[in-house]
């Protein structure tokens, strides 16, 4: 049995491959060597994970992650999946990979996440040859929902927000500027609470100043990365992730703008993934 995971880090999703190809699916929070310890992902795995395989222990894993970018984070994620699952060979990935795996499959193109995170990558259908690097939400992430977020508090912290909008968000977001700036500096995960100030814009995508936002939030991701690969104009652009998801027509439009061609959009790779690895199974 083969077990898989597409982390971020809001969310994993999992996937164990069963006999006569049937699947079995599992959530958790997500995992980020960045900012978590081994024994704090193991303690994750065993407590919430193992309850929902139930019987089913897997023979191998494949681990996809936000933050799994060096030999060092990718050892320190499987250190903690290996004390879960003993028995069972592991192999842990960025989730760029995730992302060209689970939207290109075996063909080229140049894949792309936004989530609470960005990343990218040129893939030839068998390997990554090119990547922009990822500069984490503090120096990058632009496009993601880290960067939206991010944007969102500097206006609306300094009243530069239009008044109708300045009005929802904070009837939305009713924290104070103390309650915010707190957890933001001193609490764990500050890109995923930074990130969760985005969908905010989801009813309000119509409104130009929230549109043009969203559309040059996505030019500046295209000119820092997409735009850097070769072919970018021949080769489809795939998207992974929930603000690639649900500003899709917003994307489309700025991929447009910059003779992008757009392939496709999904929420999460995982089922991209899993297709992916039943294949190479069969060979």
């Amino acid at each position: 049995m083969i077990l898989i995971a597409d982390s971020g880090s809001t969310k994993t999703d999992w996937r164990l491959l069963l006999p006569e190809d049937k699947i079995s699916q599992a959530t958790t929070v997500g995992f980020n060597p960045n900012y978590q310890t081994a024994a704090a992902i193991q303690t994750e795995l065993a407590e919430n994970l193992l309850p929902q395989l139930g019987a089913h222990q897997p023979t191998q894993i494949y681990f996809y992650g936000a933050g799994c970018s060096t030999e060092a984070k990718c050892s320190l994620v499987a250190s903690a999946i290996s004390a879960v699952f003993p028995n069972s060979q592991v192999q842990v990935m960025s989730d760029v990979v995730a992302a060209a795996r689970g939207t290109c499959g075996h063909t080229a193109g140049i894949a792309c996440i936004l989530g609470t995170g960005s990343n990218s990558c040129l893939y030839d259908g068998q390997t990554i040859t090119a990547q922009m690097p990822c500069l984490g939400f503090t120096l990058g992430n632009e496009g993601s929902g880290s960067y939206l977020g991010k944007k969102l508090l500097n206006l609306y912290l300094n009243k530069e927000l239009p008044p109708d909008l300045q009005a929802a968000f904070q009837k939305q977001y009713p924290q104070s500027q103390a309650e915010i700036l707190q957890r933001i500096y001193n609490e764990p995960f500050p890109n995923r609470y930074i990130a969760s100030f985005a969908p905010f814009l989801q009813g309000w995508q119509r409104h130009p100043f929230a549109a043009e936002m969203l559309h040059q939030s996505f030019v500046d991701f295209f000119r820092l990365t997409v735009c850097k690969y070769a072919a970018y104009e021949t080769l489809p652009t795939h998207f992974v992730g929930s603000i690639a998801f649900y500003y899709a027509d917003i994307l489309r439009k700025a991929a447009k703008s910059l003779n992008i061609q757009v392939g496709r959009v999904l929420q999460s790779p995982i089922a991209g993934l899993a297709l992916y690895h039943q294949e190479k199974s069969k060979f």
